[in-house]
């Protein structure tokens, strides 16, 4: 308990430090930089280098101050973290550059078919809280591997998706780097490669030092700093070209009206360009043929991107962070309810993004960029713009950090000390998970220098990949006590292999190689949202296969029964 406090004060200290450097440093050059203007491309930008560096010097100092001292601390933060601020952090985990950025940008691209990631990764957060949250904490543990291990009784699948759960991390990774390349380059004006080295080095430090414990308590804050920035810029767009702007969202629905109808408006864009557009009806259209999207692809998206979020290993990891299974229930509720600020503010970037760039003098504009970009050619003030830049990577770095420590943990607890070496010492684990975390982190920022497409669609590479391996076991595991190892392996099996085909597929296409079958894969199963077949078969399997074999040990059946459910 002491050490807590003592902890705490340290913390108070650190942030007021924190707080006066930036404030201080911040007054001294807004003018200046307030006089050059922003531009949209290139070039050094002080203020928005000062926030990024005072906030880095404020995730890395809370990382020492919340140094990790034990295994628990490292997969768990010591199961100390309250349902409130589990729900922050479970949002800032969640709230990557995916959200942050990636949602704008493909709604900007793709108008209404973009929707379909909003609605579904939302809708996955109320699976979770509906079927896994207190039932995934009651069973005890502390991975998502640990519960399939347990749960059906089967080392082999404890190290077949430890694997899979570092897959899954990794691919969520590269999107996350990509992320912050793209706002260290915008900032610091450097080059990609360089953008992604430096923030790469920046979060794997304090995840070293800190682990789990470290990871949730800058969550904490990072989810403070990237709400208000990215809620800030809405209120003045919406408020500075006569939309409503008490409730942006509501506004919103305006400036979509606008787009269709390629309305005119008395406004100007940064550049100096009229703020309209040529009519753009399947902007708003639900699957426009113009969009080259359809019901099927808007629909398998959804569905795909719901179950995957609920089969996340570093989502359900957070569910072992609380005292309580009480807790992890209301920390799914309050994680839901901060997730659901962000999302109902996405969609109005990309609208205005739309209209604020439609002449063609801005010239084609990176789309993953977009949320800046706006606020940029929306004349706000360069602070602002600066610190929703600082947002996007506080974002990315949140989710990074909790991804590493998922990952790392798969290997460290499940592979090496699950299988391989049941008597390591925890000092032994330590070294591993921290190996572990600077191996994947190497290979996840020289994946992320190869551009393999947009964030958001790299993210819904993992998702897929998690809905139809990790979301049926937990599923049939949970609420299906017949379900036994060799339902569980056909599970995995199936799975995996429409996972390996596809992605085989989607690395061939990418380097120009043509595969027998390719449109009809393009189409019914493309890499972004192949689940929604996967899923299903998996979870069938699962099924058929218990059913032909015998049932699962007593010993299993009477946990789940009386402790995971309460059936005495």
């Amino acid at each position: 308990m002491n050490r807590r406090t003592d902890t705490m004060m340290k913390m108070k200290k650190t942030t007021l430090f924190f707080v006066t450097l930036v404030l201080g440093s911040l007054l001294s050059v807004i003018p200046v930089f307030a006089a050059s203007g922003a531009n949209l491309e290139g070039g050094f930008k002080l203020v928005p280098a000062l926030i990024l560096i005072a906030m880095i010097v404020l995730f890395v100092s809370i990382g020492f101050l919340n140094k990790a001292e034990g295994t628990s601390d490292y997969y768990a933060a010591g199961r100390s973290i309250s349902s409130f601020g589990s729900g922050m952090a479970i949002a800032s985990n969640w709230m990557s550059a995916a959200s942050f950025l990636g949602m704008a940008a493909i709604m900007y691209g793709s108008g209404y078919h973009g929707l379909s990631y909003v609605v579904g990764w939302t809708g996955g957060y109320v699976l979770l809280l509906v079927l896994m949250a207190s039932q995934v904490r009651r069973f005890g543990k502390y991975t998502a591997t640990d519960f399939i291990g347990d749960r059906y009784y089967s080392n082999g699948m404890r190290l077949a998706t430890a694997v899979i759960a570092i897959c899954i991390s990794f691919s969520y990774c590269v999107g996350q780097f990509g992320g912050i390349g793209i706002m260290f380059k915008w900032i610091l004006g450097i080059n990609y490669t360089w953008s992604v080295l430096i923030g790469a080095s920046v979060v794997l430090t304090y995840t070293l030092v800190s682990g789990m414990l470290g990871v949730t308590k800058n969550q904490q804050i990072q989810y403070v700093i990237l709400i208000i920035a990215f809620l800030i810029p809405s209120f003045i767009l919406t408020f500075k070209f006569d939309y409503f702007w008490l409730i942006p969202p509501i506004g919103y629905g305006q400036v979509v009206s606008d787009i269709v109808a390629g309305t005119a408006t008395p406004f100007v864009s940064s550049l100096g360009h009229p703020m309209a557009t040529v009519p753009t009806p399947e902007f708003a259209m639900p699957w426009d043929p113009a969009t080259g999207k359809d019901f099927f692809q808007w629909m398998a998206t959804c569905f795909a991107l719901m179950i995957g979020t609920a089969g996340l290993p570093h989502v359900i990891q957070k569910f072992y962070v609380v005292p309580k299974p009480s807790d992890a229930r209301w920390s799914v509720t309050w994680g839901l309810f901060f997730i659901c600020i962000l999302y109902w503010t996405a969609p109005l970037y990309s609208a205005f993004g739309k209209i604020l760039s439609s002449n063609p003098e801005v010239g084609a504009l990176a789309k993953d960029a977009i949320v800046v970009y706006t606020a940029q050619l929306g004349s706000i003030h360069p602070l602002i713009v600066g610190f929703l830049a600082a947002g996007a990577v506080a974002a990315a770095f949140s989710t990074v950090s909790g991804l590493l420590v998922a990952g790392s943990s798969a290997f460290s607890h499940d592979i090496y000390f699950g299988v391989f070496n049941p008597q390591a010492t925890g000092e032994q684990q330590m070294r591993m998970v921290k190996l572990a975390t600077i191996v994947m982190a190497i290979g996840v920022a020289g994946v992320s220098l190869l551009k393999l497409g947009l964030i958001a669609q790299l993210v819904a590479v993992a998702f897929s990949l998690a809905g139809c391996t990790m979301f049926p076991l937990f599923l049939i595991g949970i609420w299906w006590s017949r379900s036994n190892r060799a339902g569980g392996i056909a599970s995995l099996t199936t799975g995996s292999f429409i996972s390996l085909v596809v992605i085989a597929y989607f690395i061939a296409g990418k380097y120009g190689i043509s595969l027998p079958g390719k449109d009809f894969m393009n189409y019914w199963l493309n890499p972004w949202y192949f689940a929604w077949i996967a899923g299903p078969l998996a979870v069938a399997a699962n099924i058929v296969v218990s059913l032909m074999t015998a049932p699962p040990p007593l010993e299993v059946q009477k946990h789940l029964a009386e402790t995971v459910h309460g059936v005495k």
